[in-house]
């Protein structure tokens, strides 16, 4: 009994720790004995170990630190502050940790006042010399052919160095420029101690002056905790000593402070010195004098050299020297905004860094990718160097500097500059979480929830780390891209665009006005544009310089002209060269008109047109423009998979192909007013209803081909939720249930492994990623939903629903109906559930009352955080749940009596209901209003965002967007919210009094 009381409390204590925030409550446990008596009853230190990032690594940590060094422990209860700062970083940095390991004594770094400190350069540059034992005097080691003693040395101290600023860094105790320029000046302390290193073995090195000019982030002093630190040397001979002897003296003094730091040793290496900024980068000789670089700079340098050139300092060797360099160089970086075609090769460059990016880590690339560092340093490079020849206040290193002395200039809006500071700091601060844990150089965003939520948690995100995170790190890269194309493409209007004969004599100034007075916010950039596709003597800039002048009143006439216009430049360097393309455009006006309707409202039509270009052909003809039956597109989608048989993912792509097509058919069809919001979700779930179907057939014949033998079961797909009801929108998941019914014959568990892996097959062809929209399928309101199997035999359901049904799931059956697969089955299943969802005597009152307490608790816990719940159209009040579900309820209680309710359409049984006396006619006129409105809603914010949400947004000009696209004026955003207002509050009091039994 004493054996299993003891298993209890262990189990009791683990589980307690695993609520704290451990992710192994008996790892920590057992470690947290290992601390000794003291360590497990020291509160203070459990929550400092449950505040860390991660829990777990800050424990392990500890624990290999304590075993090296116990009197830690007894140190952190007499200093709470050297416990937050040791904490924080051992929670944060398992490479932190391992250094503390192999050097216990670094922990007293962070003591008292000390660990609060900031490191003066100086003391960094003396601490680092005498490491390598070097005097800081004379920079002078002590004794030559130490070298690996010496690097290791140096190692050790940098990252003791480290640990103390990343622990201010951690604790809030140093400010991010703080952190950033201390970064910069140990790196610079860590070349001085290398060079010292070099000069050991070198003689020769008293015969030349060598100065390291720092580049990029080490000269801005804006370092990053692990990166390449980029350098340039300048070497001059002392008097008397010859320049070829004294270069070579200064190559081999380069080369050894470079090997100095890179190399790797017991302690590892400190980070790689890149020389490739030098002139000729490469392929030019690694140290040149003074001269040589002047006269490369002015005769032969690229551009790009230049805006490299902008962050040039002199960090260690001859610093008078590096001072002369810059000096000289700058004179020349603050005039070479005035060379030929400079605003062109910067944003050249900038296509070209992005371009190198992986397509498979674009989105989670925080410094290249778009949204990332590079887009707002390119920006604000771009702007001072455009600027700086005449604003010598803009001559900055620094990007935050130089950001705020653009803006306090006025050529960059303060809320412009705010967002920015913002993004770059954010971005920057997740760079060093990222870099801190392995000390490794790495700008990916992980996948893995345990980093996000170390991010998160390291950002000071406690309550939903990865989503705060996910859902920040998002907006903030977004923002900084729609500036970085605001700010970067402003200067790149050095020409007059060519418009067409009426306007060419328009100077630059009026083509930017005529275009503002249009309604183009970005005025500049579609006269870049517009260049674009008139430039030449061709036919075809001909016929677009016929075309334009018309088709920017019409972009004008859209929500958003830029983008409109944008689009169509995208469309026409597609198309541009196919023969019926512009010539459609000119002779069909109906056709260009709803082009430039389309491209100017819809990201997500645009986006499906972009890759689907052909599809313009449609627009031609109003016939094109009505959805296609049902067994059309069957047929189609059939015909494809039989044309892929055995290559079940060419069969899904070739039927996504198809469907992206028809899903533009019908964007195009519900924006220019040819369908209604009804027939658009039925035409959407019909579409999905074959793209499932399709799906299905290529997975059953790649599941019988793995197994080789025939697939022994029978498989249906039943259609749930919108997708049951008819009422898709484009943004919807495919909720449905998976049944089977082995064949006769056939071995129950050969058949519900087969069913298992068909099921599974399909949901990842669906949602397999690739240019076209996936398809998720969701099948999360099977019995026991995700806790249950993913499929069940026919006799299963049977079993389940006999036994353990309850109330919410006969009301999501009424929307249940086949989708694909075996229609038999399919038939089999609803006459099993019939019963069910429309039982004979109704539902009871306790069912009722459960249904409404499910209702209410919905309405108080899944709208989601900060959601405002007048404007969120399907859980807000008077939107589509609260129509739904009334609709449901009439359903449940009386579709057994009334043949007409039994339908899985929300407004049919609206109808019905009024049809049968259940529901007064004005009732069903606000519901069937406000269940319309909020389905609109939803679709334009996808058919406008290129991507589904629920809430009206707070953007105004999201919103402004969305109300366009629904047909209001474009100062009518106001009027629009205020309709939804108006008609979801008597939507709300229908329901407080049908649904509800409010008086």
């Amino acid at each position: 009994m004493s054996f299993v009381n003891a298993e209890s409390r262990m189990q009791t204590t683990a589980g307690r720790l695993a609520r704290l925030g451990f992710a192994d409550g008996a790892q920590a446990e057992r470690l947290l004995d290992a601390l000794g008596p003291e360590a497990v009853g020291d509160l203070d230190l459990l929550a400092a170990l449950v505040g860390a990032a991660e829990p777990d690594l800050a424990l392990t940590s500890l624990t290999r630190l304590t075993e090296r060094d116990p009197s830690v422990l007894g140190a952190m209860r007499a200093d709470p502050g050297l416990r937050a700062r040791l904490i924080g970083v051992l929670g944060l940095s398992a490479a932190l940790g391992d250094h503390l390991a192999r050097h216990p004594e670094h922990w007293k770094l962070l003591e008292g006042e000390t660990g609060v400190q900031r490191t003066l350069r100086q003391e960094m540059r003396a601490e680092l010399l005498a490491a390598v034992g070097a005097d800081p005097a004379d920079a002078e080691p002590c004794a030559p052919g130490g070298d690996t003693e010496a690097m290791s040395a140096l190692r050790a101290a940098y990252r003791g160095r480290l640990l103390h600023l990343a622990a201010r860094d951690i604790t809030g105790a140093a400010s991010f420029s703080e952190v950033t320029s201390e970064l910069s000046d140990l790196a610079s302390a860590a070349l001085e101690a290398g060079l010292a290193i070099a000069r050991a073995d070198i003689p020769e090195s008293a015969d030349v002056r060598l100065a390291v000019i720092g580049m990029g982030k080490c000269g801005a002093r804006e370092l990053n905790y692990i990166s390449d630190v980029d350098v340039v040397f300048v070497a001059e001979p002392r008097d008397g000593v010859d320049e070829t002897k004294a270069l070579q003296a200064a190559t081999r003094l380069a080369q050894g402070m470079m090997r100095a730091c890179s190399t790797s040793t017991p302690e590892g290496s400190l980070w790689e010195v890149d020389a490739a900024l030098r002139p000729e980068g490469k392929a030019g000789p690694l140290v040149r004098t003074l001269a040589s670089h002047l006269t490369y700079y002015r005769r032969w340098a690229k551009t790009w050299e230049f805006q490299a050139l902008l962050k040039a300092r002199p960090v260690a060797g001859d610093l008078e020297l590096g001072g002369e360099y810059v000096a000289a160089v700058n004179e020349m970086v603050w005039q070479a905004a005035a060379r030929e075609n400079f605003v062109e090769d910067v944003q050249a460059m900038r296509r070209r860094v992005e371009a190198h990016v992986r397509a498979s880590e674009a989105e989670r690339q925080i410094k290249l990718g778009p949204g990332g560092l590079r887009d707002i340093e390119f920006a604000v490079q771009l702007l001072q160097l455009v600027h700086g020849r005449s604003d010598g206040l803009l001559r900055r290193r620094a990007t935050l500097p130089a950001l705020a002395a653009l803006s306090r200039g006025g050529y960059v809006g303060r809320d412009d500059t705010k967002a920015l500071a913002e993004a770059y700091v954010f971005l920057r601060k997740v760079e060093h979480l990222l870099q801190l844990h392995r000390l490794r150089r790495t700008h990916i965003v992980p996948e893995n929830v345990t980093d996000l939520r170390r991010i998160g948690r390291g950002l000071g995100m406690l309550i939903d780390p990865v989503g705060e995170f996910t859902t920040r790190w998002r907006r903030h890269a977004m923002e900084a891209r729609r500036l970085h194309e605001k700010l970067f493409y402003r200067p790149l209007l050095q020409a007059v665009a060519r418009l067409p004969e009426d306007e060419a004599r328009l100077s630059p100034a009026a083509a930017t006005a005529r275009l503002s007075a249009l309604g183009y916010a970005d005025p500049d950039g579609a006269l870049r544009h517009i260049a674009a596709l008139t430039s030449g003597v061709s036919r075809r800039a001909a016929i677009q310089r016929t075309l334009l002048p018309v088709m920017l009143g019409w972009f004008a006439d859209a929500p958003d002209p830029d983008a409109g216009l944008l689009g169509f430049r995208q469309i026409s360097d597609k198309l541009g060269a196919t023969p019926w393309y512009l010539r459609l455009l000119r002779d069909e006006t109906a056709a260009a008109e709803r082009l430039a309707r389309l491209l100017g409202t819809s990201r997500y039509a645009t986006g499906l047109l972009l890759h689907s270009p052909d599809a313009v052909a449609m627009l031609g003809s109003d016939g094109e423009l009505v959805p296609r039956a049902k067994e059309a597109m069957a047929g189609e989608a059939g015909a494809l998979v039989g044309r892929h048989a055995g290559d079940a993912e060419a069969a899904v792509a070739a039927v996504r192909g198809m469907r992206r097509r028809e899903l533009l058919r019908i964007a195009i069809s519900g924006l220019v007013g040819r369908i209604d919001i009804e027939e658009v979700g039925q035409a959407l779930s019909e579409l999905n209803d074959v793209t499932i179907q399709a799906a299905l057939d290529a997975a059953i014949t790649k599941v019988s081909l793995e197994r080789r033998g025939d697939f022994p079961t029978r498989f249906a797909v039943i259609a749930m939720g919108r997708l049951g009801g008819y009422e898709c929108s484009y943004g919807s998941d495919a909720d449905v249930m998976f049944v089977h019914a082995p064949l006769e014959g056939a071995e129950e568990k050969a058949a519900t492994d087969a069913a298992h892996a068909v099921a599974n097959e399909l949901r990842r062809l669906l949602a397999r990623p690739t240019p076209d929209p996936p398809l998720h399928i969701d099948p999360d309101l099977r019995p026991e939903g995700r806790q249950g199997p993913l499929v069940r035999s026919l006799s299963s359901y049977a079993a389940y629903y006999r036994r353990w049904s309850s109330p919410w799931e006969s009301q999501a059956l009424l929307r249940a109906r086949f989708s694909a697969g075996d229609p038999g089955l399919g038939a089999e299943f609803m006459d099993l559930v019939q019963p069910l969802r429309h039982p004979p005597e109704g539902i009871g009152e306790a069912a009722v009352r459960e249904i409404r307490r499910l209702k209410a608790r919905m309405e108080a816990e899944r709208l989601p955080r900060g959601a405002d719940p007048l404007l969120h159209t399907k859980l807000g009040r008077g939107g589509l749940s609260d129509v739904e579900w009334l609709a449901q309820l009439i359903q449940l209680r009386h579709a057994y009596d009334v043949p007409e309710l039994r339908t899985t359409r929300t407004l049919e049984a609206l109808r019905a209901a009024v049809g049968a006396g259940l529901l007064a006619a004005t009732d069903e006129e606000v519901l069937a209003e406000a269940w319309r409105f909020a389905s609109q809603i939803r679709d334009a914010i996808v058919l406008v965002r290129g991507r589904a949400g629920d809430s009206i947004p707070v953007d105004v000009r999201e919103r402004m967007l969305i109300s366009r696209a629904l047909g209001y004026p474009p100062d009518g955003s106001e009027d629009f919210v205020e309709d939804y207002l108006r008609t979801t509050r008597r939507a709300r009091v229908v329901t407080e009094r049908v649904f509800y039994g409010a008086p």
